[in-house]
């Protein structure tokens, strides 16, 4: 049974308005989240950037890989761990010469930080199911999503 916002009277589940102050009951409707394989999309985006293991596992599951918002996310986490690698690597070059060291450290720090805020970012937004697209990631990504 449910109960009138109104007055707090007990109504018949499915009517409209109350019998009782003739108020509109408010009707609540049923989540529209699509699920595959037991997940909901939204989770499964999410779950894509932990680390790379569940993105590659997303891209060759059976489910999973049909699932155009599934596989823009495990894509666009790749890409995305690809290039924090890239540039931690090439400021790791750049420690080799002594006084560029220096430098470097600082900027690894930032690399880093901007690294852990961008994936909190996409974390969220996965997670409320839109594909948020990163700069040249993003593009990237979608492409790789739209191939199949």
């Amino acid at each position: 049974m449910a109960f009138c916002n109104m007055c707090g009277a007990q109504i018949a589940d499915g009517t409209t308005t109350c019998s009782v102050c003739a108020g509109r009951v408010a009707t609540v409707p049923a989540p529209t989240t699509a699920s595959v394989g037991g997940m909901t999309d939204n989770v499964a985006g999410m779950l894509a950037y932990i680390t790379i293991i569940p993105a590659i596992i997303f891209l060759v599951m059976e489910p999973y890989n049909r699932n155009r918002f599934i596989r823009f996310h495990s894509w666009q986490c790749l890409f995305f761990a690809g290039t924090l690698f890239v540039l931690h690597m090439a400021l790791s070059i750049f420690t080799l010469v002594p006084f560029l060291a220096l430098i470097t450290l600082p900027l690894h720090l930032l690399v880093s930080l901007g690294g852990l805020i961008l994936w909190i970012i996409v974390l969220i937004k996965a997670n409320q199911g839109q594909m948020y697209k990163l700069p040249v990631i993003g593009d990237l990504a979608e492409k790789q999503a739209n191939a199949i």
